[in-house]
């Protein structure tokens, strides 16, 4: 396994594994032992990054979700885990009642549900810090300013180390960012975007975001990134849920463009010249680009999940890389 910094202050920074574990679907889609099986697995091999949030699975019952942190909490005490294992975790979507969802009836983020579901979220992983704290998604209703103070408040108090924002504009990043630099606060270090290496329209319209994504990493973004070197990306579902690979898993309609066919052909010659699989080639890409992101891939099997972790190993040339890069 091979490692890398997230976080600056050195009272809260960890060393973290470049390939995290989406806990998305454990303890529900993905049965205990399973999830447990899954997560030995990745810990033997030197993983400690595992990533969840306060709502997952809320959409597989129909109700506010939980059972991700439940199982890690239970996965943890049975294996006698510590702080070893990086947890990270995000509050912000949880619906407020069961039946309801994030887009219409989302907890938010005013000072009060931050302090209020941080600590729910603490009870379920069975921990006293959570080492890395998202951000879900935007909460327009509340001040910037009272967010930023929340989530600060939390880190003085030593149950929460690193701070991290996921699916917001870019500006409101950066708002939020020197909010907290102006008045002293930890702001966010970690950014948890969509990424992967088809790029996908941004004009595209959704319940949560009716102007065109907020959740990929664009352009603007990485600029961003670039212009920020203190800053880590981590990348959610970089396999596409499986659709680079799997006959019945099409590719979201965001991705139906001209550019599309071009990265997804020097994909396929890449893998073929690597001996690698098109998933492995995906996330060797993204660990060793010069913009370094970390991705972050569920697996619903020890299978899926070893394919993944080959990824950390393959070494693309630079002409690989360059032709990865270039396609379009």
């Amino acid at each position: 396994m091979k490692y890398r910094t997230i976080g600056t202050d050195p009272q809260h920074r960890r060393e973290v594994s470049v390939l995290a574990l989406g806990a998305m679907l454990f303890g529900s889609r993905t049965d205990e032992e399973t999830s447990f099986a899954v997560l030995d697995r990745y810990v033997e091999a030197g993983g400690n990054f595992i990533d969840t949030s306060d709502n997952y699975a809320f959409w597989e019952d129909g109700g506010q979700g939980g059972q991700s942190e439940e199982l890690l909490g239970r996965w943890r005490r049975s294996r006698g885990v510590g702080d070893e294992i990086v947890l990270a975790t995000k509050l912000g979507a949880r619906p407020l009642a069961p039946g309801t969802s994030y887009v219409d009836n989302p907890e938010g983020l005013s000072a009060k549900v931050i302090r209020e579901s941080a600590e729910r979220s603490r009870e379920r992983l069975g921990v006293e810090k959570i080492d890395l704290l998202y951000a879900h998604i935007e909460d327009q209703r509340v001040p910037l300013q009272e967010t930023v103070g929340g989530f600060a408040e939390l880190v003085a108090e030593g149950t929460v180390g690193v701070l991290g924002v996921s699916n917001h504009a870019v500006w409101r990043v950066e708002r939020a960012r020197a909010l907290a630099a102006a008045a002293g606060l930890p702001g966010y270090q970690v950014l948890q975007y969509q990424h992967s290496h088809l790029r996908p329209r941004f004009d595209v319209p959704s319940d949560l975001f009716p102007d065109g994504s907020l959740g990929h990493a664009g352009p603007e973004l990485l600029g961003y990134l670039r212009a920020e070197p203190d800053l880590t990306l981590v990348a959610y579902s970089p396999l596409l849920t499986g659709a680079y690979t799997r006959q019945d898993k099409p590719l979201p309609p965001d991705y139906d463009h001209p550019g599309t066919p071009a990265r997804l052909k020097v994909l396929r010659e890449v893998a073929q010249e690597a001996d690698a699989t098109v998933n492995q080639v995906v996330l060797a890409w993204q660990i060793g680009a010069e913009l370094p992101v970390i991705p972050l891939a569920g697996a619903s099997s020890v299978a899926q999940l070893e394919e993944n972790l080959a990824a950390v190993d393959l070494e693309l040339t630079a002409e690989q890389r360059g032709r990865l890069d270039a396609a379009h």
